[in-house]
């Protein structure tokens, strides 16, 4: 039976299918069917205690607050990990890609954008890397930016310094990425050939869509001009359109889990209770890294004259800490007490659900967000909910209840979903 606003209901094909599935619709709307169930009591997994989101929306609020007292929050993107430890990373760089045109420092900034996301899924409890200019040691999200910057500086994964090419990509192995990540025996980082398999994969298709990459054939940056061509009549990109692009062109990445027509979809799992129409039925999309991916590129567009905008379009991040921030706060709770022991994969529909009832979720944070604060989404866009309190927020309780400020959940990760 179809989903009532599905698009895959009219009994669409299977490019239509593709299509639905690479929409942040269609993650709204398959979550939302699992809020849903999860509002009847019809999960196997999870409790929601809703009434227990005012306290953490009132507990976001503080947190964006004391984090940004004068009001001004960025946008959540990769940028602003570069800044840890205190040290003006991107002001560094800024200052080495200075002698370039503007047009070629928004292209070396859009490629180290893109590199680091990729590289930026679960690195483990352990691991961390030792910063060369700073010289302390940085662990999870952090350290992986820290690591991917120095790399894309000493030309690791490009022709030359400061550039992301197919060539060098293709190049890449398991070797030179535990040197890169400073990765030993004792320095363990997970999913390192999960990433290492990224890397080469991106590098393949670069080279393999140059009308894609026009703008500077064999570069990752060359798709600064295919981004523009996107631009509506009033000047503008919809962040959609911006997913669509990165999903369309980047597909052929990601590991070969679920298909359609052949086509890999990515950060896509199946949940046995939520209905779609054809090949969509019990698909649930999150597209957590290219969503992640998303919003950290739109700064560096901006720079290169291309501004994207409806930035509600997209989703919050489906990911660990958002998704911890829900467990911890109580308004998720496991049914089960001995699945807090437990590795899961990310397939698992426990998995699943969480992710699902993070997405959903954090909408609702966001709305009562910005009625407390008298903001529109505008205003407050989704993108500065996450950075100014959700993710921070859901670190800061995991520190408080965990070693390392670790996830509620753990999760056997492949370097490739979170």
């Amino acid at each position: 039976m179809g989903v009532e606003g599905d698009m895959t209901t009219s009994g669409a094909g299977t490019e239509e299918a593709i299509s639905y599935i690479r929409s942040a619709k269609a993650i709204r709307e398959r979550c939302g069917q699992i809020l849903s169930l999860a509002e009847k009591g019809a999960l196997v997994h999870f409790a929601l205690h809703e009434e227990r989101l005012p306290s953490l929306v009132s507990a976001v609020q503080e947190e964006l607050q004391a984090n940004y007292p004068d009001g001004r929050v960025p946008f959540h993107s990769r940028w602003r990990h570069f800044g840890v430890g205190g040290v003006d990373r991107e002001a560094i760089l800024n200052s080495r890609l200075a002698a370039l045109p503007a047009l070629e420092r928004a292209r070396a900034k859009l490629e180290l954008a893109f590199v680091s996301v990729l590289l930026d899924a679960g690195a483990g409890d352990t691991w961390t890397f030792r910063d060369g200019d700073c010289r302390r040691s940085f662990g999870r999200s952090e350290g992986l930016a820290v690591a991917s910057l120095e790399a894309f500086t000493q030309g690791a994964f490009g022709s030359q310094p400061y550039t992301v090419t197919a060539d060098a990509l293709c190049g890449m192995s398991p070797e030179k990425a535990a040197r890169i990540f400073q990765v030993t025996e004792n320095n363990p980082l997970a999913g390192l050939e999960g990433r290492v398999a990224l890397l080469n994969q991106l590098g393949e298709v670069i080279g393999k869509r140059a009308e894609v990459f026009a703008g500077s054939p064999g570069r990752l940056g060359g798709m600064l001009e295919s981004v523009a061509s996107l631009t509506d009549r009033n000047g503008t990109v919809h962040a959609d359109q911006l997913l669509r692009l990165l999903l369309d062109t980047f597909s052929p990445i990601w590991p070969g889990r679920i298909s359609i027509g052949g086509q890999t979809l990515g950060d896509v799992w199946s949940h046995s209770l939520v209905a779609g129409q054809g090949e969509t039925d019990k698909l649930v999309p999150f597209h957590k890294l290219s969503q992640w991916l998303a919003y950290s590129l739109l700064e560096p567009l901006e720079q290169g004259g291309v501004s994207v905008g409806y930035l509600d379009e997209l989703t919050g991040l489906p990911e660990y800490r958002n998704g911890g921030l829900l467990i911890d706060s109580g308004v998720l709770a496991v049914k089960e007490p001995a699945a807090l022991t437990e590795r899961h994969s990310p397939a698992s529909e426990l998995i699943v659900e969480w992710r699902a009832l993070t997405v959903s979720l954090l909408d609702r944070i966001a709305d009562g967000l910005r009625q407390r604060l008298d903001l529109t989404a505008e205003e407050l866009p989704l993108a500065k909910v996450l950075q100014g309190g959700t993710w921070s927020l859901g670190r800061k309780f995991a520190a408080e209840r965990r070693a390392h400020a670790a996830p509620p959940i753990a999760i056997v990760s492949d370097g490739t979903v979170f």
